[in-house]
């Protein structure tokens, strides 16, 4: 009889894919690095498998670690799931929570989800911030901040729980293209007007995706620069530039012909939200009910109803 798998072997295994290395993973999980190694070693001799493909610069799940990944990602989840309500039943969820969202895309996605959340834990006191600064909140004492992030996120001491992925497409109004014709690749947007962000996202490049997974990024001509998903879907109606804005967002515009829909080869990288906190062994009951809660809520909600949902860049 093949013995049964270590669920934190699993857990290990999990963190190693999800920060692309045993460094990150050892990070995350507060263990030395050559515990998580050696974890992976038992569990690739338990199953007698290849489970990642290791390099000096980087590594790789094989098709077997991949196939494990898939399959035990939602298993530990459910187990995650079910230990938090076990553990909610058992006490009552009260004192302080400190959040953070951010600008106009919070709001629109959360501002119910929290506020449902406060009525069903009258005993907890929320406060609750809305700005842009991302990883900075949660040197402010807050207990989570929500994040908007495209493409690969930054290296970080901070654990990111995802939370909702947002698809987004390149659009321009018809003023547009008729000045400077449609692009038929991604690399023309350095020498075309193009509205960015001012702090969103840190003004980081237009990212895309190609065939293979990959991330392609482009440093556009960002001559219109604002801080607001509302203010870049306005420019672009106006005849500002090309914007990238969320697919739901700009439809209405799309379908009354004031915006065009620009597809390429590659496709543009998705808006995610995450919830961030600090990375520490025990994370509260009330923070990791308030993550549980928004992942729930968001998985329900369609985005024909965000309306301001944020630009990317």
């Amino acid at each position: 009889m093949r013995p049964a798998l270590d669920f934190n072997a699993l857990r290990v295994f999990i963190a190693v894919v999800e920060r692309e290395s045993f460094v990150g993973a050892s990070k995350a999980l507060e263990m030395p690095t050559s515990n998580v190694s050696r974890c992976i070693s038992q569990l690739e001799d338990k199953l007698n498998l290849q489970l990642i493909e290791r390099s000096t610069r980087h590594m790789k799940l094989t098709q077997a670690g991949h196939l494990l990944y898939t399959r035990a990602k939602p298993l530990l989840e459910a187990l995650e799931q079910t230990e938090t309500e076990l553990t909610l039943r058992q006490m009552q969820l009260k004192g302080p929570l400190r959040i953070c969202i951010p600008n106009e895309i919070g709001p629109a996605l959360l501002g119910s989800v929290v506020a449902d959340f406060a009525c069903q834990h009258p005993d907890l006191e929320i406060s609750c911030v809305t700005n842009l600064s991302g990883f900075e909140s949660l040197r402010d004492d807050l207990d989570l901040a929500i994040i908007v992030s495209r493409g690969q996120m930054d290296d970080s001491d901070c654990i990111a729980r995802h939370l909702v992925t947002i698809p987004c497409t390149i659009v321009a109004a018809p003023s547009i293209i008729q000045r400077y014709g449609i692009p038929s690749r991604i690399q023309q947007f350095e020498e075309l007007p193009c509205i960015t962000t001012v702090s969103a996202l840190k003004g980081a490049p237009w990212q895309f995706v190609n065939k293979k997974g990959e991330f392609e990024t482009i440093k556009v001509k960002g001559h219109y620069r604002v801080n607001s998903g509302e203010m870049a879907g306005r420019a672009a109606v106006s005849g500002v530039g090309f914007a990238i804005l969320s697919k739901q967002a700009c439809q209405p515009y799309l379908n009354d012909g004031r915006l065009i829909e620009i597809e390429f080869e590659q496709s543009v990288a998705p808006l995610q939200l995450f919830a961030l906190y600090s990375d520490r062994r025990y994370l509260p009951a009330k923070t990791r009910a308030l993550i549980d809660f928004m992942q729930q809520k968001l998985s329900n909600i369609s985005f024909a109803t965000t309306k301001h949902v944020a630009s990317g860049d």
